[in-house]
C-alpha cells in the first residue's frame, strides 16, 4: 500500500491594496488565523484593483508589497504573496484563487472579506464560478450590522476586531505629517519612512 495522501492545508486568501498597511488588516488576519485554525494565511497585494480603477492614485505595487512584508513580520503563519503583483494587469480574485490552485498542493482556501464588501460580490468578475472555489470568511466590522451569507456561497462568520481604521484617514495623517503610532505598525512606519511614501505634506 502506498503512503495515504496528505491532509490538506487550510489557506487563506486576504486580499487587499493595502494602502497602508495598518493594525486594523493585521488585527482581521491575526483574527481569522485563529478562528478558522489556518496553516497559513496568503495576505495577497492587489496589483492593479479594479474596483479602485480611476478614484485614486495609488501607491506603486512593490511599495506596498514592502509594507505587507513589514507588517507581518514576527507573525509566521501570514505570508505576504506577491502572486497578483507577478501576473500584472487587474487583479481579479478568480484568476487568483485558480493559480493557486493549479500551483500548490491541494488545500481548502478560505477567502477572507470584510462584511462591508459582501454586498458587492456578485459584481465580482466570474461570480458564479468563484462561489466553488473557496468558503466565504466574513470579517465583521466593528458596530456593523450582521450581514446574511450571499445566495450560492459556503460561508463562515469570523467576530469582529475591535479596530475600525480607515485608510483614506491614515494617507492624509501621513500626507500631512501627523503621527500615525497605534494605528500603523511600527515595522510599517519604519518602511514608509524608509521609502518616502505619503510624504507630501513634510
Amino acid at each position: 500500500m502506498g503512503a495515504p495522501p496528505p491532509t490538506p492545508e487550510r489557506v487563506g486568501v486576504f486580499g487587499g491594496t493595502f494602502d497602508p498597511f495598518h493594525n486594523g488588516h493585521l488585527a482581521s488576519a491575526l483574527a481569522v488565523v485563529d478562528a478558522l485554525r489556518l496553516d497559513r494565511l496568503l495576505v495577497m497585494v492587489a496589483n492593479e484593483p479594479w474596483q479602485k480603477e480611476g478614484v485614486r492614485t495609488l501607491t506603486p505595487a512593490e511599495d506596498r508589497y514592502a509594507m505587507v512584508e513589514a507588517g507581518t513580520s514576527g507573525h509566521p503563519r501570514l505570508v505576504p504573496c506577491r502572486l497578483e503583483i507577478e501576473r500584472g494587469g487587474p487583479s481579479y480574485t478568480v484568476d487568483t484563487l485558480a493559480e493557486l490552485r493549479r500551483l500548490g498542493p491541494p488545500s481548502d482556501l478560505y477567502l477572507v472579506v470584510g462584511a462591508d464588501v459582501v454586498g458587492d460580490l456578485a459584481t465580482w468578475k466570474d461570480e458564479p464560478r468563484l462561489r466553488g472555489m473557496a468558503v466565504l470568511a466574513i470579517v465583521a466590522r466593528p458596530g456593523a450590522e450582521r450581514v446574511g451569507i450571499p445566495p450560492g456561497w459556503q460561508a463562515v462568520e469570523v467576530p469582529a476586531v475591535p479596530l475600525d481604521i480607515s485608510g483614506t484617514d491614515l494617507r492624509r495623517r501621513l500626507e500631512a505629517g501627523e503621527p500615525v503610532e497605534g494605528l500603523v505598525p511600527p515595522a510599517v512606519v519604519r518602511c514608509i519612512r524608509h521609502r518616502g511614501l505619503y510624504a507630501t505634506g513634510r
